[in-house]
């Protein structure tokens, strides 16, 4: 893997042809699931409501899966947040069961933290073009090759590349703790989202070597059409996700993670919003600023011309006759090698004690 700076430097375009093609075979194989009734989804949410209380279990989800298995999630006591908030959770919480409804390696985490817990997820076939795009081996010959370096992984990671890893972070914490090692003095080897490792690089100022792969969904929102955009709604503020490309960043009022996204709509005095990030946050950026309207970013296409339009393909495979059926029959569980397990935990933990030191 080469190590690049994106920003005024050199891409590996043969790996991003590769990777891209990796990629399209993975979306190839995913079948979106037909949408229910309105009857379908309503006996599907009561068997499942009568499962989880039956089998002490509990819903943890994602903003960006679909707003049916958001609203179930928390009517059944569950969970609805971001990466790192549905790890606190899943660790924290009593239940015996937890369904994570997101992608894979948000399953292997809730595996790993909690690992008496049995841990289904609707689908294992929900993973992410971040992960897919880091394989273990590859990522360890370029950690090989730079011993001198801390080794920070994104969560969006396999549970293999989390147990390489010195730290692992979301993007809520990311820009924290890569200040913290640089004001150690340290560099920092960075996987595998190019532009949230530039961004951090930018912010941070610290010395880092950056992996080349990107979000299918973040990357495809585009500069131009933004400025393009803005001109329509002039008093509209950005809000973008920091997986998005620079020149997305550079025309946000605001950079943040999804819950950080949602915060700033809510304290910005703004009226409306552009949103560059999946489109599955519309829901929770309406019910907490429910006077605010919001407007998606453009993407580079529209239709069948792109690969995401603002919507993860991934996180739609996630779907109510899934979660049922593997409540019921305990099918799709996540389990993680036990050594591996251990292995992972180390960042992870690091991870989750610099948050909670934060906080306080």
């Amino acid at each position: 893997m080469q190590e690049i700076h994106p920003v005024g430097g050199i891409v590996d375009e043969g790996r991003l042809i590769a990777d891209t093609l990796l990629v399209k075979q993975y979306l190839d194989r995913a079948v979106q699931p037909d949408a229910p009734s309105a009857r379908e989804r309503a006996e599907y949410r009561g068997a499942i409501m009568d499962l989880l209380e039956r089998r002490n279990a509990m819903i943890v989800a994602h903003y960006y899966v679909d707003a049916d298995l958001q609203e179930l999630a928390e009517e059944s006591g569950g969970f609805v947040g971001d990466s790192l908030e549905m790890a606190r959770f899943g660790r924290d919480c009593a239940a015996d069961v937890l369904i994570v409804a997101g992608v894979r390696f948000m399953g292997e985490t809730a595996k790993i933290l909690s690992p008496d817990k049995i841990v289904l997820m609707p689908t294992l076939e929900a993973t992410c073009s971040l992960d897919v795009a880091c394989p273990v081996d590859e990522f360890s010959r370029f950690c090989d090759a730079h011993p001198d370096h801390a080794v920070v992984v994104y969560a969006n990671t396999s549970a293999a590349v989390k147990a390489r890893a010195d730290w692992v972070v979301t993007s809520s914490i990311a820009v924290d703790v890569v200040d913290h090692l640089a004001a150690e003095g340290r560099p920092v080897l960075w996987a595998p989202d190019r532009h949230l490792g530039a961004y951090i690089e930018r912010v941070t100022g610290a010395e880092m070597l950056l992996w080349d792969a990107a979000c299918i969904v973040h990357e495809e929102f585009k500069a131009r059409g933004l400025q393009d955009l803005i001109q329509v709604y002039p008093d509209a503020a950005v809000l973008a996700h920091p997986e998005s490309p620079y020149g997305v960043l550079e025309l946000a009022d605001f950079v943040g993670s999804t819950t950080q996204i949602i915060k700033a709509a809510k304290e910005f005095p703004n009226r409306r919003f552009i949103v560059a990030t999946d489109q599955g946050i519309f829901r929770k950026l309406q019910m907490e600023a429910p006077a605010k309207e919001f407007i998606v970013a453009p993407t580079a296409g529209n239709g069948a011309e792109c690969r995401s339009c603002a919507s993860c393909p991934w996180m739609g495979l996630n779907s109510l006759p899934d979660m049922l059926e593997s409540l019921k029959n305990g099918s799709n569980e996540v389990l993680v090698d036990k050594q591996l397990s251990r292995q992972a935990m180390v960042p992870l933990r690091r991870m989750l004690d610099f948050a909670a030191n934060s906080r306080s």
